[in-house]
């Protein structure tokens, strides 16, 4: 099993930062992906963004590229997702998501299914 919790969200205007944290606990492994989804109020969860356990390979969705940077530190078993110039459209609940998996194949990392562990999310709200 493994345990996912989020942390660094909350209200911030648009074009402002926010820093958030996924701390996982239980049996990790060396090889695995970490992902960050997200889901707007009566949408469907989206992908956000990916990277694998060594940080050599990271995977973002067209609409956060060059705003959003994905990085770990295994020291500390955490993932963090750097949101820079964010825009209302970003607001969601944020959620951390992890497999034991080597990297997926582009269409597979973007999916829900291809994750098996999820921490309960945290809310990011963007004012404009």
């Amino acid at each position: 099993q493994v345990q996912l919790v989020e942390s660094g969200g909350g209200l911030v205007q648009a074009g402002g930062s926010l820093r958030l944290s996924c701390a996982a606990s239980g049996r990790t492994f060396s090889i695995s992906v970490t992902g960050w989804f997200r889901q707007a109020p009566g949408k469907e969860r989206e992908f956000v963004a990916a990277i694998n356990y060594s940080g050599t390979m990271t995977y973002y969705v067209e609409s956060v590229k060059g705003r959003f940077t994905i990085s770990r530190d295994n020291a500390k078993n955490t993932v963090t997702l750097q949101m820079n110039s964010l825009k209302p459209e970003d607001t969601a609940v944020y959620y951390c998501a992890y497999d034991h998996t080597g990297w997926p194949a582009t269409g597979k990392i973007r999916l829900v299914d291809t994750y098996t562990y999820w921490g309960q999310g945290t809310q990011v709200t963007v004012s404009s």
